[in-house]
């Protein structure tokens, strides 16, 4: 069976930990979307590890890990990962990397910082990993796939010269930085072969096949359903699609195999980069609860950035999950909220005057205001419990009040950062 594991609002939902957890009884976990350019946290035995292109659950010896068609594909960034995994006592994951997928060039991370540097104070908030500057030459059919890595010198320098004419117009008269030339970029992609040729597989056929066999296959999303290019903040979002949907195109599965869609949804609201985040806190609340949250502080994997935080939004919750298609709900980081005598939920937005509950486009979004629910907290620690039943009373209605405003079941809810930290629930 195939199972989606997505996330609901903007990135850093927790989805690392989920597809970790889920792993253990899976076969095959595919990355099928986005670059190295946001991160997945993962707490096992072998310690704490940041992974940016890997799949979340390498930490197993019996799964294979897959690169999919659909990610943005920085090779040396891969390798990176791979040896620092190994060198934390991690066993060498079985790896393989669709032969379809693009390759992030040095110069999409360069494009990536001038443009930002250009754009100044009114920039995307890039994490400058080279992601829109790939998705643009993916889509303008000017990048690098990786069998293209295997045809002859003459063919691939040909393309080569094509590609770089029109960079380097950009580069000489709107940046006015040095110009590519086709002898630097071909021994870049012939450095890359040498890495990754050992990987290279034709994906969609073996997950055909593993589908046949009846294999447990997981395909994990990065960032969240605000963050995707049609149906989030745009433009404020990410360069690819960020919902369960997309992952049988990112993935090369039919999409009548995605049988279950586990959409992570954090317990309070948090984002990192800019865009519109109507239940967004500041000050000294958002210090406290940004000291606390995560599992470690709530600081962007990749970037080192501190996050946004906000109050649980139940308006994009329930749109971020209906848009997912979601079967599941994975609660998340609940734990972290036990320090509370009161904790506010964003219930509706009013715009102009008037309250919704349904998620509007970025242009009313801007005007949005929370309109807000106190609910009694629990004050005390809820790490180490197992059962459902035994949480306290405060924090069961807080979990079934959310539940009820977003109208999806949660059926798993996470009390601490650790794999088997986590606690299943009927949500009849």
């Amino acid at each position: 069976m195939v199972t989606a594991i997505v996330g609901a609002n903007w990135g850093d939902e927790g989805k690392g930990k989920i597809t970790d957890m889920l792993a253990e009884t899976s076969d095959i976990i595919i990355r099928f979307q986005g670059g190295a350019n946001a991160g997945h946290t993962i707490i096992n035995n072998y310690g704490k590890f940041a992974l940016h292109t890997l799949p979340s659950g390498v930490f197993y010896d019996h799964t294979t890990s897959i690169i999919g068609n659909g990610v943005a594909l920085d090779i040396p960034k891969l390798f990176r990962e791979i040896r620092d995994i190994e060198e934390k006592g991690v066993p060498t994951p079985k790896i393989l990397v669709s032969d379809r997928a693009q390759m992030v060039m040095p110069y999409h991370v360069l494009f990536d910082g001038y443009e930002e540097e250009r754009l100044a104070g009114k920039s995307f908030g890039s994490t400058k990993s080279g992601i829109a500057p790939f998705y643009s030459d993916k889509y303008a059919k000017i990048g690098f796939q990786v069998s293209e890595l295997f045809d002859d010198e003459a063919s691939l320098k040909d393309k080569i010269g094509r590609v770089i004419t029109q960079k380097n117009v950009l580069l000489e008269h709107l940046y006015g930085k040095p110009l590519l030339t086709v002898d630097e970029v071909y021994a870049t992609l012939m450095e890359y072969k040498e890495m990754v040729e050992p990987y290279v597989c034709d994906v969609s056929a073996f997950l055909y096949e593993a589908i046949k066999e009846g294999k447990n296959i997981l395909l994990e999303g990065q960032l969240g359903s605000m963050k995707d290019p049609d149906h989030g903040i745009y433009p404020m979002v990410t360069s690819s699609s960020t919902l369960a949907a997309y992952g049988a195109i990112g993935a090369g599965i039919p999409p009548y195999e995605i049988r279950k869609i586990v959409t992570v949804v954090k317990a309070y609201s948090s984002a990192v980069g800019a865009g519109e985040f109507v239940s967004e806190i500041f000050g000294d609340e958002a210090d406290e609860l940004r000291r606390r949250g995560g599992d470690g502080g709530e600081f962007g994997a990749t970037t080192g950035r501190p996050r946004r935080m906000g109050w649980f939004d139940c308006v994009a919750t329930r749109y971020g999950c209906r848009i997912q298609g979601t079967t599941d709900v994975a609660f998340t980081v609940l734990d972290v909220l036990g320090y509370l005598d009161e904790i506010p939920v964003c219930v509706g937005y009013e715009i102009d005057g008037t309250v919704t509950k349904d998620f509007p486009v970025t242009t009313k979004l801007k005007h949005a205001k929370p309109v807000y629910k106190v609910l009694p907290g629990w004050k005390c620690d809820i790490r180490g419990i197992t059962k459902y039943e035994d949480l306290p009373e405060n924090c069961r209605n807080y979990i079934e009040f959310i539940q009820q405003e977003i109208g999806f079941p949660i059926t798993m809810v996470s009390n601490g950062p650790g794999r088997h930290e986590i606690i299943y629930r009927n949500a009849e």
